[in-house]
């Protein structure tokens, strides 16, 4: 099977014993990241991390894979159909393959996705991509390094884990018991502080606002230093940045020690009316701090990674509401206020004031501040709300996939790691 054009340099990809040729520019933007990745490669060490031989003068890759799974893989990349399972072949194999060459469950034809669900359901698995590597393949490129190197590299991977994986062993565990508490209580003080009676006390009271203050700094440099290890220890540091976590987190720490330094240059002066509602404002931002919990539950890992794998079906759904509220706030506009105007409704007297009455109606919520008067307007309201029942409910199928497919994924990672936990609790 050729996929080049004639005349130009090719490769050849020996998958399972099925060769296939293809041209060097058709590999640079290969649809599977695996096989694009080869482009890159500099050197026969960095080829070897991505097949699992490779024959110089044939200029041939060999990969130790399915040859049934990665002919249907490739007809699905090309455009010749959809993607579903292989015949007689276990569904988590082929889920294997898939995850192998780079492809995500969502590339599945939706009963596929059905059959997979289940499948995984049963059996509480899930491939990662660190896991499909070649066996040994770490162990063997860490014996080909100097033996300090090695065991430097080993003790980051532990200190990375104890910061990343909650699961991963006694000591983590400790660690995000100790950082659930700090959040917890930083909580506690943000929400007392805006108590009347709190705010009285700390008025007749100063040592009361202090200590406050220097709890909130307790839990600060607590963050601070998590977040400042968490760096020195990730693999990638570009890539440590641009996790939204730790984007999070930066938007949690650094309102306080922009606070600080503004209480320190202006001072408590009321008359600085601007800086006062800055600082209020910053230092509501410590809000941001519940979401740290995310590293430490895997309802909200959960919720976070479904939403970031099913962003196109919520840009559908704020389409849907979005042409649902322009039909019905200028149908609402014109049969509530224009056709008379002498008894017409006030809360519609324009297209974004019926736009909010759209919204509360839509999402069945109602609040009764403001409603349609007439009988044509009433009707109207009643299809409202029935379109907005439809038209949310329709992406939820798409999204509860997602879901339960995340779950799954960061269950079967949270138990490998209690695995390891247990094994080195008994030991």
């Amino acid at each position: 099977m050729t996929l080049g054009r004639g005349g130009m340099a090719s490769v050849v990809l020996n998958v399972g014993g099925a060769r296939y040729s293809l041209s060097r520019e058709l590999l640079k933007d290969f649809p599977l990241s695996r096989v694009s990745r080869l482009h890159g490669c500099r050197s026969e060490r960095d080829v070897l991390e991505v097949c699992d031989d490779y024959d110089r003068e044939r200029n041939e890759y060999f990969f130790d894979r399915h040859s049934e799974a990665f002919g249907f893989i490739l007809l699905y990349v090309r455009g010749h159909g959809k993607l579903r399972f292989a015949p007689r072949m276990c569904e988590l194999s082929f889920y294997n393959e898939m995850v192998y060459w780079g492809l995500e469950g969502a590339h599945l034809e939706y009963c596929c996705q059905r059959r997979l669900d289940d499948r995984m359901s049963d059996t509480y698995t899930f491939y990662s991509a660190d896991e499909l590597g070649a066996p040994g393949r770490e162990e063997a490129r860490a014996a080909r390094g100097s033996e300090p190197a090695a065991a430097k590299k080993r003790w980051l991977e532990r200190m990375r884990r104890t910061f990343e994986e909650p699961t991963s062993s006694l000591a983590a565990q400790i660690l995000a018991t100790v950082s659930v508490v700090f959040v917890i209580v930083s909580m506690v003080v943000l929400c007392a502080s805006t108590l009347p009676d709190w705010r009285a006390a700390a008025v007749d009271n100063h040592s009361l606002e202090e200590q406050s203050r220097i709890i909130e700094a307790i839990c600060i440099g607590w963050f601070t230093a998590e977040c400042i290890v968490r760096f020195i220890v990730s693999k990638n540091k570009c890539e440590f940045v641009k996790r939204p976590l730790n984007i999070i987190d930066l938007l949690a720490i650094t309102p306080y020690y922009i606070s600080v330094l503004m209480t320190v240059f202006t001072g408590e002066n009321s008359q600085l009316q601007r800086a006062g509602v800055t600082l209020r404002v910053l230092r509501m931002m410590r809000i941001f701090w519940v979401i740290k919990l995310a590293r430490h539950f895997i309802g909200l890992q959960t919720l976070g990674l479904t939403l970031k794998r099913c962003y196109r079906e919520m840009v559908m759904l704020l389409v849907f509401i979005c042409v649902a509220m322009a039909i019905f706030s200028a149908l609402s506009q014109l049969l509530e206020h224009g056709l008379d105007l002498e008894t017409s409704n006030k809360d519609y007297a324009s297209i974004p004031a019926a736009c909010w009455w759209v919204i509360i109606s839509m999402t069945t919520v109602g609040y009764g501040d403001m409603y349609p008067i007439t009988v044509p307007g009433r009707i109207l309201g009643g299809v409202c709300v029935v379109s907005g029942i439809v038209l949310l409910a329709l992406p939820i199928t798409f999204i509860y996939h997602s879901f339960v497919q995340c779950y799954h994924e960061l269950k079967f990672r949270s138990a490998r790691y209690s695995r390891s936990l247990s094994a080195e609790f008994l030991n």
